[in-house]
């Protein structure tokens, strides 16, 4: 049986929920906890600290299960907008932490250990409320910048995918109907999962949808549990007819061999599968890989065929990040080169799309 024939399993089959006091009592928390009454509710002291779930290395071989059927509801605490200056001007509280997929370069395990399942910030107002203040002190967007050229951009999902949290909780839905009211600012999310639900939001030009694609044979190694890449490229129209500003999120680059033609088929496909009057108001980030030494040891418990693409020592040098993370890149005089050589494709097989930045 194929691919597209194979029935998919639900993303999420919530049977435990671990809950902060104050969270599982709040309004929001009450609606979550009541959309899985059959889950069992276990109370914790803090969404940070829970053993079974977070920093234990033997969790790797229950990974996938765990984000399946884990659900944690905390409270945010920290309420700091974070200035970012690449794809958005800014980073917004997370309304969520971790993710229900389980892509194998992901950066978010590196922060809270390992399996990582989706936590649900339930003080959603007090979130909303920061960043209404930020906005409010910000005041107009006088300069254009490569984010975007007349307001201000919050990244929503830094830490998760939006379009997964949109099917716990009505938290996405709060900050897509915020930024819809605020004149000076607009929302950004990448995703790699398609949740037709959001089409009935109304965002008025107000929230930005990254859809993340890569060649569908390299997703279908490293982008586990997400939308299949067919799936993503038929979005896009419907998600820009809905009212959404829809980009494209060209990550991560992996140089494998045939790399550029895989990378070429899919320009290709997207030409193809995306109307003009759509395509013209498209833009792309190009974005290459950037992987993990400890979770290059993880991923070698669950998934080590993705590591044969990822881990690649002769190709890589160490790097500090922007958070002081030691993570391997790819040669800097190679990567030169190799993004020139992406950046050349895209003109010859996409010349209808801006591209905002790459690196």
């Amino acid at each position: 049986m194929g691919d597209e024939q194979r029935p998919r399993r639900p993303l999420l089959q919530i049977s435990r929920i671990y809950a902060e006091e104050a969270a599982a009592n709040s309004p929001r928390g009450r609606e979550i906890i009541d959309r899985w009454p059959d889950a069992d509710l276990v109370g914790v002291d803090s969404h940070w600290r829970i053993p079974e779930l977070h920093g234990d290395e033997r969790n790797v071989r229950r990974w996938v299960r765990i984000k399946s059927e884990a659900l944690v509801l905390g409270e945010k605490k920290s309420l700091t907008v974070r200035p970012n200056g690449r794809s958005a001007d800014f980073i917004a509280p997370s309304h969520s932490n971790g993710c229900a997929m389980a892509c194998a370069y992901c950066y978010v395990p590196r922060r809270k250990g390992y399996s990582n399942p989706i936590t649900v910030f339930t003080n959603i107002e007090r979130i909303q409320a920061a960043i209404a203040r930020h906005a409010a002190k910000l005041g107009p967007k006088t300069e254009p910048n490569q984010c975007d050229p007349d307001r201000w951009v919050y990244d929503l999902g830094e830490n998760g995918d939006c379009s997964a949290d949109a099917l716990i909780s009505d938290n996405v839905r709060d900050l897509v109907e915020q930024f819809r009211t605020l004149p000076n600012a607009k929302a950004s999310f990448a995703t790699k999962f398609v949740n037709r639900d959001l089409l009935d939001w109304d965002p008025a030009g107000s929230t930005r949808i990254r859809f993340s694609l890569m060649p569908a044979e390299t997703a279908k190694l490293v982008d586990i549990r997400t939308s299949p890449i067919p799936e993503r490229i038929a979005a896009i129209a419907d998600f820009a007819d809905a009212g959404y500003e829809v980009h494209l999120n060209f990550s991560p680059v992996i140089v494998e061999p045939g790399w550029l033609e895989r990378w070429a088929e899919l320009l290709d496909q997207i030409a193809e599968a995306v109307p003009a009057r759509v395509r013209d108001r498209l833009a792309g980030e190009v974005i290459f890989l950037t992987h993990n030494e400890p979770l290059h040891e993880v991923n070698l418990g669950w998934h080590p065929r993705a590591e044969e693409l990822l881990w690649r020592p002769e190709l890589q040098e160490p790097k500090i990040s922007q958070n002081g993370q030691t993570n391997v890149r790819y040669r800097w005089r190679d990567k030169r080169v190799y993004v020139a050589d992406f950046l050349d494709l895209l003109a010859r097989r996409a010349p209808w799309l801006r591209v905002r930045y790459a690196f």
